[in-house]
């Protein structure tokens, strides 16, 4: 079991401190999940590097993106991702009724925000083996063979986050406490 402390500045890898000051400015802390990456420069490093160019460089808005992330979180029984993309989610004006559906295991009622969370969930459960009519589900409701792609970028993103944070199970962020949440409120799995 990996143990779970608060990273100090020495304690980073030097090629990911000014991520941490990102973090550290955007949030107000350094999330948990981040924050024991630091221990693997190969982990944090990749895990940074795929979120700036998830973020920076991929076609779904803030509110998809956090859709994809809070589906993926609860996919993967990740009770701190959960909580923690639940509090990134409201914030990216994500409806709070659609938050609250992907966190018991259901799909929202917005048939875009369904669909994306309904495809990376497959995503996930089939390990990628999902077949053509999943996709062409996914590419009705609007999105393109691009995103396609741009999921797996956020699954990857995710079993990074989610798997370090199943293993190590830290503490929720003071900010994140009232959106705490466990596997037992899944209802649609």
């Amino acid at each position: 079991m990996i143990s779970y402390h608060t990273r100090n500045a020495g304690d980073i890898a030097e090629s990911a401190e000014e991520q941490f000051e990102v973090l550290r400015d955007a949030c107000g802390f350094v999330p948990a999940d981040v924050a024991l990456m630091a221990d693997s420069p190969a982990l944090v490093n990749t895990f940074f590097s795929a979120c700036g160019h998830f973020r920076d460089e991929g076609t779904f808005a803030p509110d998809e993106q956090q859709v994809l992330l809070l589906s993926n979180a609860v996919a993967n029984r990740s009770e701190w991702a959960v909580a923690f993309h639940t509090m990134e989610a409201l914030a990216e004006g994500v409806e709070p009724s659609a938050v609250e559906a992907i966190r018991q295991g259901m799909l929202p009622k917005n048939r875009r925000m369904a669909a994306l969370s309904s495809f990376t969930q497959s995503v996930i459960e089939l390990r990628g083996q999902v077949d053509e009519a999943e996709v062409a589900a996914f590419q009705a409701a609007g999105f393109t063979s691009a995103q396609v792609l741009e999921v797996i970028t956020a699954v990857a993103i995710s079993a990074m986050s989610n798997y370090v944070t199943n293993i190590a199970r830290p503490p929720l962020e003071d900010a994140a406490v009232p959106h705490s949440w466990n596997a037992r409120e899944l209802t649609g799995f």
